[in-house]
């Protein structure tokens, strides 16, 4: 009688056709009792979850193809993976008693994108609901994750009557710069929030000096508050598409209160948007 021995490499190919006859996953159900199992075509390389009930658990010295999820009860979240390939993976996951299914083969059809832009990227017109959702959630597992870090591009801050407006970071991370900004409210009276842009100045040279303003239109915000309690601050990110800034011209941060007069104006070299981290 003859003995077969079955690869790793064979049986992960022989599960990854299967899973391309399957219906493409857009949510997963774990709980507190088991551990569900999520295999990727490539070695995970980051894997963040968007709450802290969820918790997604894989080898971060020696990476594998797989990664185990839990959850505690609460609200549903999502799932954002980065395989070794470069390859992301988003979804929602939510929380369930009795589970049907434990494991999971991703085929790489299913990844919403590269990490890093390659030169055969495209530019696409319209974008269809599924791929705008994707994006979003991944903006947001990305400005959770940068908001956990205590990564500083250093002490750019302008203070007015107890309000200070604060630029902590600015992070690159596919094709977009992500902006931490930190709010505090440091007066008696709490601050209602008109609105917080971000525009671009040229300076002119010469006698006459003057100054051209473009507004840059975020494509994410996330954490935005409408109101900042008397003694309290709140951190909020803002993502934009890739932009650099030549000598002449500056970033600025124009905070607005509602039916108020304390507002601020940040102004950010170019030196600082041209070397995020």
């Amino acid at each position: 009688m003859k003995n077969y021995t079955l690869t790793t490499a064979a049986l992960l190919a022989f599960l990854f056709t299967c899973a391309q006859t399957e219906e493409k996953l857009d949510t997963i159900f774990a709980n507190e009792l088991k551990n569900v199992a999520l295999f990727f075509p490539s070695p995970i390389s980051q894997g963040i979850t968007g709450n802290d009930h969820f918790v997604f658990t894989y080898n971060r010295e020696k990476q594998q193809h797989f990664g185990l999820l839990q959850a505690r009860p609460g609200e549903e979240s999502n799932l954002l993976v980065i395989d070794a390939a470069g390859s992301v993976y988003s979804y929602i996951i939510k929380y369930k008693k009795a589970l049907s299914r434990l494991n999971y083969f991703i085929g790489k059809s299913e990844s919403i994108g590269p990490e890093k832009a390659t030169a055969i990227d495209t530019v696409k017109s319209v974008k269809s609901e599924k791929e705008l959702r994707n994006n979003s959630h991944y903006y947001q597992s990305y400005s959770r994750y940068l908001l956990s870090k205590k990564e500083r591009i250093g002490r750019i801050s302008k203070k007015q009557q107890g309000i200070e407006l604060s630029l902590e970071n600015i992070g690159f991370n596919r094709k977009e710069l992500y902006f931490v900004i930190l709010i505090e409210n440091k007066s008696s009276l709490d601050y209602d929030l008109n609105y917080l842009n971000l525009s671009i100045h040229t300076r002119q040279k010469g006698k006459k000096k003057s100054s051209q303003r473009i507004l840059k239109e975020p494509i994410f915000q996330f954490e935005v508050p409408a109101k900042i309690r008397k003694g309290r601050a709140t951190k909020l990110v803002y993502v934009f598409p890739k932009f650099s800034l030549s000598r002449d011209r500056r970033a600025v941060l124009e905070l607005k209160e509602k039916d108020g007069e304390r507002d601020l104006k940040l102004k950010i070299s170019h030196r600082f948007i041209n070397n995020p981290n």
